[in-house]
C-alpha cells in the first residue's frame, strides 16, 4: 500500500494537519500497522517536494508551527492515475513453507507435521479474525474478509500438500545423488 497515496486521498475531502492525516489514515487502515508520526510527517515532504501537496496554512504553537496540508491539482490527478492501476496478484511461487516441506523431506524429517503446526496457526488466525469481523464495523469486516479468503486458499493448499506429499518425498529421493 502506499502511504503517500493513501495520505493524498485523505487529503481530497479537505485541508488536514500532519496529525489529523495520522488519525484518519490509523481509523481506516492503520488497525494493525499504525503509522508513526516520523512516517507522516517525511511523506507530506515528500509530497510537497512533488507539488502533490501544499501548506494551506500555519498555526503557531507551542513547539514548531502546525502546518495545514491541502492537495494540488497535481495530487488530484496522481491519486486517479494510482487508483486506475490494478494491484499487482501477490504470487506465492517460492513460499517459506514449500522451502521448509522440502527440506524436511531432504534432511529426512516428518514433512506432514509441518502441515499440521502451519494448519493450527491458519486455523488459530482465523478464529482471531472471524472475532474480530463480529465486532467490526464495515470496513474492518472487508479487511477481515480478505485475510480470511487468502487464509482458506492456503488450508486448501496444506490439504493438497498432504495429498501429494508421499509423491513429492518419493521424487526428491530419486533425484537425490
Amino acid at each position: 500500500m502506499s502511504i503517500g497515496h493513501t495520505l493524498l486521498g485523505l487529503l481530497e475531502s479537505g485541508p488536514r494537519h500532519g496529525y489529523d492525516l495520522k488519525r484518519g489514515y490509523d481509523e481506516r487502515f492503520g488497525h494493525d500497522r499504525p503509522l508513526h508520526y516520523g512516517q507522516v510527517y517525511a511523506t507530506l515532504s515528500r509530497l510537497l517536494k512533488s507539488g502533490l501537496v501544499e501548506v494551506d496554512g500555519v498555526t503557531p504553537g507551542d513547539g514548531p508551527d502546525r502546518k495545514r496540508y491541502a492537495i494540488t491539482a497535481a495530487g488530484v490527478t496522481d491519486v486517479e492515475q494510482w487508483l486506475a492501476q490494478p494491484e499487482r496478484p501477490e504470487l506465492y511461487l517460492q513460499s517459506g513453507l514449500y522451502t521448509k516441506l522440502v527440506i524436511a523431506l531432504l534432511t529426512g524429517r516428518p514433512a506432514a507435521d509441518i502441515l499440521d503446526r502451519q494448519r493450527a496457526e491458519h486455523l488459530t488466525a482465523m478464529r482471531a479474525l472471524t472475532r474480530r469481523k463480529l465486532d467490526g464495523d464495515l470496513a474492518d469486516q472487508l479487511v477481515c474478509d480478505h485475510a480470511l479468503f487468502h487464509l482458506e486458499a492456503d488450508l486448501r493448499f496444506l490439504e493438497t500438500a498432504a495429498a501429494r506429499l508421499d509423491a513429492l518425498a518419493a521424487e526428491i529421493k530419486e533425484a537425490r545423488p
